[in-house]
Formats: structure tokens, sequence, C-alpha cells
């Protein structure tokens, strides 16, 4: 990357090239945690991206300890010497998981979740959390505890969710790589609203728990953010892979995702989604970014062509709704049957619950079925298609202090994540998605499209996200205005 005002030489390192100057010893972790630490006293304020910050001194004495390791010929894996702030989601040993919610203790975690367990292994240094919105619920990260994410490249509006901290830290550079997790679209709305990359895996493809429960809670997964596909590649690699506490994981076997990355995507054959056929309205200048991004995948010698599931969209909301409020009420019904923890639960959250308390096993089952049927006629396109296409968001980021649209494009919004059901497709199917930046409107706000591959066809999509980003070069071409001095 070009020397830009206001970027140290070593935060612009994408998360790749820093592990190779740490291990080469061009840099020393000490020098990392002091650049990247000065960089979030400076930006952090602009849009509160990280949370649960750790003393700096604590921080340096831990970086001094990873530089005797290299010394001594030592090195824990690729992220040794690399901060990292977890999800505050993602139990994390000595930090707190706060969740956005009063509700939640601030008592230090005692133990790692899996996936972060694997990214300790690696040898990051946990400085903080990353914020999110409360329990997760909702693509715009705002919680009582933390306050408020802003947007890398406009302060005043949101950063998308859950995982917006994650995709602003990214995006201003205060963290090399980020870890996030995905129920409704939380690592593809905040990457598409980052002008970043946010990989939804396959269902199992990174195991999730410790948890009481293990087989029902199969539409959250977590999974890797980056500004480059080659760094989301590596994370995948740490994160993924068989653990016998999660049953329904993938074991990986001898294929690795980081390395991998180079095809010939001539000739490959693309489904562009669209709107479903003018069913999802979408904000003005959505479309355009996405429609003219399609021929950035015919210059690679796609083929590109519209199509169209053969499944009522609104059939496919309907399934979602019953889904996410049977999940929802499993996990916080116990908070809501409270009444004074009920009173502490944002409306929302209450909403699904009290969804969730009006369904019956059939209607539960009846859901599944359907849930299966859009599997199956997802895989009907896929013997036509290697990849389907779908814009990440339906707005643009829009101002912090809307909790959530009320409308988009004219048409009333009758729930609070209306706005992004373009985003529950692959999360019911179980599907491969990465959102891969797409361009900016006039404004200057940035957007995404999901690329969607077909089950545990992870290495593909990443494989067709780097070719896109090798002819784009978005990230590279368009900093936040605060690092790029405007």
């Amino acid at each position: 990357m070009a020397a830009v005002p206001n970027l140290n030489d070593i935060v612009a390192l994408d998360a790749l090239a820093l592990s190779d100057a740490i291990h080469s010893r061009r840099v020393s972790c000490r020098e990392v945690m002091q650049a990247y630490l000065a960089h979030i006293a400076q930006y952090n304020p602009e849009v509160n991206a990280i949370v649960s910050l750790r003393d700096a001194q604590t921080l340096l004495t831990e970086a001094d300890a990873r530089d005797r390791q290299l010394a001594s010929g030592e090195s824990l894996g690729w992220m040794h010497g690399m901060p990292h702030a977890v999800k505050d989601i993602a139990s994390c040993a000595g930090l707190p998981t706060r969740k956005g919610s009063p509700l939640t203790s601030d008592a230090p975690d005692t133990q790692d979740s899996i996936s972060v367990s694997r990214i300790r292994a690696a040898g990051a240094i946990f400085i903080g959390k990353t914020n999110v919105s409360e329990f997760g619920l909702g693509s715009h990260s705002y919680n009582p505890v933390f306050g408020t994410t802003g947007n890398a490249y406009a302060p005043t509006r949101i950063a998308g969710g859950s995982s917006g901290g994650a995709g602003s830290a990214l995006a201003l550079r205060l963290l090399p790589v980020a870890d996030g997790s995905d129920f409704m679209g939380s690592l593809r709305n905040p990457a598409a609203f980052g002008n970043v990359y946010g990989f939804r895996p396959s269902q199992g493809r990174v195991p999730y728990g410790p948890a009481p429960e293990v087989f029902v809670q199969q539409m959250s997964t977590e999974g890797p953010m980056g500004r480059t596909v080659a760094d989301v590649a590596q994370l995948l690699d740490t994160q993924s892979g068989y653990d016998k506490r999660s049953p329904l994981s993938i074991a990986n076997g001898a294929s690795r995702f980081a390395g991998a990355l180079q095809r010939d995507v001539k000739g490959v054959k693309l489904g562009w989604l669209g709107d479903y056929g003018g069913y999802l309205p979408m904000e003005e200048g959505v479309m355009a970014l996405c429609e003219a991004s399609l021929k950035d995948f015919s210059a690679m010698g796609c083929e590109v062509e519209a199509c169209a599931p053969d499944f009522a969209p609104e059939r496919l909301w309907q399934t979602w709704l019953t889904l996410r409020h049977w999940m929802v009420n499993g996990s916080l019904g116990e908070m809501y049957a409270d009444p004074v923890r009920r009173e502490k639960l944002k409306p929302e959250a209450r909403w699904e619950v009290e969804g969730g308390k009006t369904l019956s096993a059939a209607d539960v089952f009846r859901a599944s079925i359907d849930r299966s049927e859009w599997y199956r006629s997802l895989a009907r396109l896929f013997e036509r298609y290697d990849f389907l296409l779908l814009p990440s968001a339906q707005v643009f980021p829009f101002d912090v202090e809307t909790h959530w649209p009320s409308e988009v494009a004219g048409k009333s919004m009758d729930t609070y994540h209306r706005w992004m059901e373009v985003v529950i497709g692959p999360t019911l199917a179980g599907l491969p998605a990465i959102s891969v930046p797409v361009g900016f409107d006039a404004r200057g706000l940035p957007m995404g499209m999901q690329i969607i591959g077909p089950a545990q066809a992870d290495l593909a999509v990443l494989q067709l996200a780097h070719a896109h980003e090798q002819q784009t070069q978005w990230v590279r071409r368009r900093l936040p205005p605060m690092l790029a001095g405007r």
C-alpha cells in the first residue's frame, strides 16, 4: 500500500504482511503493539469500535514476552504477537463478555470459546472486544453498555451489525484481522458497510461452543473478516475444523483455505439474483452499484445471467420469522420470564421472545420443512450455476440515531430486521457466502455484494472473491476519509 497521510506503516500492513514482518524480525511485537495502541487512541473515539480495551502496559509486557519467544526460535503461529479484539458475543478468558446488555456480568470470563481458543493458540494478543448490537440482534451496533459504533467512512452513520465494531475496526486499521459471527448477515452487512470482506462459512465449518445446546442452534455461525481475501482465508484456517464439543462441526481433513486462492475463473457461471424479481425494496443506488460490479465479473471471463429460485420469497420470510422467534425465545426466554430483567431487554428482543411463545411444535417442524425445500431450491439453481450473486444490503448506512428504517424505497418495514431480508437466504440454506466490496455511492457510502456457493464450497467462494479482489481492489483504492487526510 502506498504511503498516505495519517496511516502508520505498521498498521497499514494487511494481516499476512504483518505476520511476515513480525516473523522476519523487521518489526518487533512491542513496536506493533505500540503502533496499534497509538492508532486506536487516535481513531477509536471517532467510531467506538473497540470496547473493554485492556491496560496498555500489560499489553506491552505481553508483546515483550512474544518477542522473547521469537528470539529463542519459538513462534506460536501466524498471529504471533498480533493485536486482536474478539467480537463481544464470544467468550475470551480474561475479558468480560457483555453482549451489549446490562443483564450480563462485567466479570472477566474464565474460558475461551472454541474459535477464540484457536486464535489464542495461533499467537494473538487479545487487546479487548469489538462492539455489537444488544445480544447480537439487529444490524446496527448500538447498546446501553458501550453505546453506538459509527461507520469508518461516515461516523455519523451506522457500521452495520452485529459485528459492527469488527467492521469499523478493520476499515480504520485498528485491527489487522477480525472475527465475527453471522445469524442475519452479521458478518456480511458490516463488511459491506465498511468496504472490507466478511465471510459466512458453511454451516458447521467453524465449531460453536462450548454451549448448553449443540444441535438446534444452527443458523448462527462464527467466521472471519479482513481487508483481503487472503487474510480472511488464513483466519478461517485458524477458526475451522472439527471439535468434539460441537458434534455437527466439519472436519477439514488435509484441505486448507489459505494459499489455495489462485484459480482461473474464465467460464465460471454466475446467477444474478438481484432483488428477487422486484420483491425486495432497495434504496436507490444499491442495485446500480451491484449491477456495475457484474461487469467486473464479466471482465474476468465469468458468464453472468439473471436467475430466480423456484421458491416464493414470502414463504422464505415466514420460514425465517418462525425459526428466528423460536431460537431467540430459546436463548432469551429465561430472562424474559423475569419481569425485572425483561424491562432491561430492548423492545426488539422482547418481540422475538413473544413471537416464539406463540409457536407450536408443528409450526417449527413446518418451518424446518420449508427451510429444507429452500435448500433444495438453491441446489437446483446450482445445477445451472457455479455461484449465485446477491446484494449484501438493501440500504446504505443510515443515521446512527435511527434504530432501524421504517421504510425502504417507499415500502413500510413491518419488523426491526425486514430491511436486511436480503441476507436470510444463505443463512437458512447453511451455505458459504462472502460479502465483497463493489464501490461507493455519490455520498461516499460503501456497498457490498454476496457471492454464494453450494454447500461446503467454502474454498471455491474464497477463490472467486479473491479473483474479484484482484480485478477491483476497492479496499486499497478507497481509504476511510479520516485516514486519507480528507
